[in-house]
């Protein structure tokens, strides 16, 4: 397999990869720049894949690198998280989470039920890339991850915190209180769900250099 690492100076971290006649794939616009005898190429998706591409974020375009030598992707301000994927498990990611994983690892599509993709704001169609098989993943997240462990319970979060769920762990959005009056007083407008059994990758706190990018933005285009 090949090995992942996150480096980082100056508040900026990146992914190294260093591959020993190997692949890997990456989010499409990834690299940053690879050394040694490393080629890439651009697998074409499948139709079902290009469609689903019309009414999601999601890219279809995934580059894989293969060979021997290293590869180091884009640096962020915000951070990057590191796991494995164990045969058994199939992952549900959120929308712009994946950054790479090992050639071995499988990416598909899930699609979250319409009701649960209207009240996200997501229009109807609310598509996720999803990962089966084994091997490493690498999240692009905004700060420090936590893995939570459900049995047969739940977790509510006022917002997209879970950047990646277990298939057993099912999503729905809805008002985090029972009456309508506390509904309008708590100024809690939605909370998202997560109930079942299984695991969460929770990530409620940015790093600040990435918060404070973020609100200077929004400031600019305020």
């Amino acid at each position: 397999m090949a090995t992942f690492e996150v480096e980082q100076t100056e508040g900026m971290r990146w992914v190294r990869v260093d591959l020993e006649d190997d692949d890997i794939r990456t989010e499409k616009g990834a690299l940053n720049h690879m050394q040694g005898g490393i080629t890439m190429d651009v697998p074409l998706p499948s139709l079902h894949a290009w469609w689903v591409s019309l009414f999601s974020d999601e890219s279809v375009l995934r580059p894989r690198y293969s060979g021997t030598g290293s590869v180091w992707l884009d640096s962020t301000l915000g951070g990057y998280h590191i796991f494995t994927l164990r045969r058994k498990d199939r992952w549900i990611l959120d929308t712009k989470c994946f950054w790479a994983s090992d050639g071995e690892v499988k990416l598909s599509v899930h699609r979250e039920p319409v009701w649960t993709s209207y009240w996200a704001d997501q229009g109807f169609f609310w598509y996720k890339t999803a990962l089966n098989g084994e091997g490493r993943v690498v999240l692009s997240v905004d700060g420090p991850v936590q893995e939570v462990t459900l049995e047969n319970d739940r977790l509510v979060a006022d917002g997209p915190f879970v950047i990646a769920r277990t298939a057993g762990i099912r999503l729905t959005v809805k008002r985090p209180a029972r009456s309508l009056l506390s509904f309008w007083l708590s100024g809690q407008k939605r909370a998202f769900v997560y109930e079942g059994t299984g695991k969460l990758l929770l990530c409620t706190t940015p790093y600040w250099r990435q918060r404070m990018q973020r609100e200077r933005v929004g400031a600019a285009y305020g």
